[in-house]
């Protein structure tokens, strides 16, 4: 029975098969029928039928052209000051490197400029030696690459010496045109710019008021410099200032080598300071860990420039936003890469500024932070 329901179910369909072609037979006779008794209408159905079949053909040689032409390819050389990967070797891009790192890969991917498929970072970095600056920086100019990033003023400036035509990205630089890396923010000139890191000379003279509202009584403090004394005009004017306003003695030290940094705090305590201030330098980062713990064995409270030393144990800082400036780093490379010139692309001060507490420091040194300071505090560690 079954074999004989499959042999209907053919038949019929066999059935409707040819009645659907004869049909259509019937249908395109009666067209071309149709169109013969007209031939203006004849030609201009071939005529439009083949503006068809070649605009098909045009699309389709497009888009194998798109699919056979390869993305282009972008270089970057980047100069920083410490590895932020201790798994790679120190001339190595990290894979993953700390935030300021992610930060700065994240403004790029923003963009559109991807790691491993339209961009290739080469990564040098000086460790701390200012000597490096510039052969790393010749260097990296020597690799062809279409712009530099360049991470602190001393690398800035090797790269503008390294090379004059190559545009440089700068991030974490603090009052550019003050150091004459650009001839003005809102007009860099030659062929550097990128986000500042502060808002200028302002900043130093903000840590001494905010030691001062934290410790109230303090009246002499310690400024830990790098390399000179008193440190460079960008911070001693606006610290001078400062100091004479609050009725505060100011004690230069200099830290400049790892060595040195012991002998800065035992002067620190033979000359009765009550407060710390520590400049911005990449010195002081590369050293973060050992000078929080100085500043603790010699009971000192301090302000730092940066959440990342109040993480490990600092007693407070206020600083711009690091990873926002980073990030922003992507929007100057991209303008570049797509044409525009360094020269006419303004440099931004940063809008937004951390401030930290950490509790635990604060117990430990026997200080109890004003209410009127916690509530301003962006994070308090407790």
């Amino acid at each position: 029975m079954l074999g004989a329901a499959y042999r209907d179910v053919n038949a019929t369909r066999n059935v409707v098969t040819l009645t659907i072609r004869k049909q259509r037979r019937n249908v395109t006779q009666s067209c071309a029928r149709h169109l013969l008794g007209r031939p203006k209408m004849l030609r201009k159905a071939v005529f439009t039928l083949g503006l068809l079949a070649l605009s098909f053909g045009s699309i389709g040689v497009l888009f194998a052209a798109d699919a056979q032409q390869p993305a282009k390819e972008y270089r970057i050389g980047f100069l920083g000051v410490n590895p932020s990967s201790s798994d790679r070797p120190p001339q190595d891009c990290p894979v993953e490197g700390d935030r300021h790192w992610q930060a700065l890969v994240e403004g790029l991917r923003e963009r559109g400029y991807v790691q491993g498929q339209n961009l290739v970072i080469a990564c040098r970095y000086t460790e701390g030696r200012e000597e490096r600056a510039l052969p790393l920086a010749t260097e990296l100019a020597s690799l062809k690459v279409d712009l530099l990033v360049a991470s602190s003023a001393t690398n800035v400036r090797a790269a503008k010496e390294a090379s004059s035509t190559i545009p440089i990205v700068m991030v974490g630089v603090i009052d550019p045109a003050g150091r004459k890396l650009v001839t003005s923010l809102a007009r860099p000139g030659g062929n550097v710019t990128g986000p500042a890191d502060e808002a200028g000379v302002e900043m130093a003279g903000k840590y001494l008021q905010l030691l001062k509202e934290t410790v109230p009584k303090v009246s002499r403090v310690a400024v830990l410099t790098y390399a000179t004394l008193p440190p460079e005009p960008v911070y001693n004017g606006d610290l001078e200032v400062a100091a004479r306003a609050l009725k505060v003695a100011l004690q230069y030290h200099l830290g400049g080598e790892p060595e040195k940094l012991a002998e800065a705090f035992a002067a620190m305590t033979e000359e009765r300071a009550e407060g710390l201030l520590l400049l911005p330098h990449p010195f002081m980062w590369t050293h973060a860990q050992r000078i929080i713990d100085l500043a603790a064995q010699s009971r000192l409270p301090a302000v730092y420039p940066d959440r990342d030393f109040v993480k490990e144990g600092g007693l407070l800082s206020y600083g711009v936003d690091m990873l926002a400036v980073r990030r922003r780093g992507g929007f100057y490379v991209d303008r570049i890469l797509r044409g525009a010139r360094p020269a006419d692309l303004p440099v931004e001060r940063p809008i937004r500024f951390e401030l930290l507490i950490n509790l635990r420091t604060a117990k430990t040194l026997g200080i109890a932070i004003p209410q009127s300071l916690l509530l301003r505090a962006d994070e308090v560690i407790e």
